[in-house]
């Protein structure tokens, strides 16, 4: 009988290890920002820099480090203000269930494994990968209770996953990854603001305001009509022939546009409504739309 009780609360423990793994480094968002460095991969393969499985295996075990390390980071240096808002007081460090010091030894892991691998790769790509840590880190993280603009340098870490998979596949920073930075970095002003619209009571409650006015006005939602449609312009770039490599047909280049004119259709719809509901309806819009993009350039390329 104690045999069997040892069992269940060995097995609670993992799991409950487990859980708290995968909440102290998002492991959703994690996923989702590795997808980008995926599709970055196979965007920067060709006949000079051939598939390989272990760049590619070494890449999402990298990209996943690097991104639960900024995770799990944030979450220690914001632990005081996570106990202040409803969606991420039952984190692990808030909660008490993990203290800030054993979350901080995983952190520093997760900094270490990742970086090696990604430096295994190329050093351009640990280079990278350590420029995304520090500034979620060490600039965004302690300026998003100072001002709006801390979205504005949260988007650099932020761009950089897509261009990471290039650099993974290539080992240069050119035209084409800067290309994927910029779609990217303009992607993360609607998609920030959208969660900062719906959110905005709660991040209210750690004194934290994400949206460029500070505001849920019109003069916020215009922004981000301006950034969508800055970004339906760097999507479209690849089409013109001028981003060396990377480049798509024009089969391709108007899905893309379609896709831009679906996302934009929801950012005026914010403009009009100016309502949580209508915000987090293109946060999610946001979210499929890049998807959706990294999908179409992947397979015009193979197609092709």
């Amino acid at each position: 009988m104690q045999s069997v009780l040892n069992t269940t609360q060995n097995t609670f423990s993992f799991k409950s290890v487990f859980l708290d793994f995968k909440e102290i480094t998002k492991a959703g968002l994690a996923i989702s920002v590795l997808f980008s460095s995926i599709a970055g991969y196979f965007l920067g393969v060709n006949d000079e820099n051939p598939f390989q499985w272990s760049v590619l295996i070494l890449l999402t075990i990298g990209g996943y480090c690097m991104v639960g390390a900024s995770n799990a980071y944030n979450q220690v240096i914001e632990k005081d203000l996570d106990a202040l808002m409803d969606r991420t007081k039952n984190r692990p460090v808030p909660s008490g269930r993990m203290s800030p010091r054993v979350a901080l030894v995983v952190a520093s892991l997760l900094t270490v494994i990742g970086i090696s691998m990604l430096y295994y790769i190329n050093p351009k790509s640990a280079m990278f990968g350590a420029v995304s840590i520090f500034l979620y880190t060490s600039v965004y993280t302690p300026l998003k209770t100072v001002t709006s603009l801390s979205v504005f340098v949260g988007a650099f870490p932020g761009a950089i996953p897509f261009m990471l998979g290039w650099v993974a596949a290539t080992g240069n920073f050119g035209i084409e990854a800067g290309t994927l930075f910029l779609i990217q970095f303009f992607w993360q002003f609607p998609h920030f603001w959208a969660i900062g619209w719906f959110l905005y009571d709660d991040y209210k409650k750690a004194g934290i305001f994400m949206l460029p006015t500070t505001k849920k006005d019109k003069g916020t939602a215009l922004q981000i009509i301006l950034y969508t449609v800055w970004l339906i312009i760097a999507s479209l770039l690849p089409s013109l022939g001028f981003t060396g490599r990377l480049f798509i047909t024009p089969w391709a280049a108007v899905l893309v546009f379609l896709l831009g004119v679906w996302m934009l259709f929801y950012a005026v719809r914010l403009y009009k409504l100016r309502t949580p509901k209508a915000a987090r309806t293109l946060m999610l819009v946001s979210v499929s739309y890049i998807s959706l993009l990294q999908l179409v350039y992947i397979i015009d390329k193979f197609l092709r």
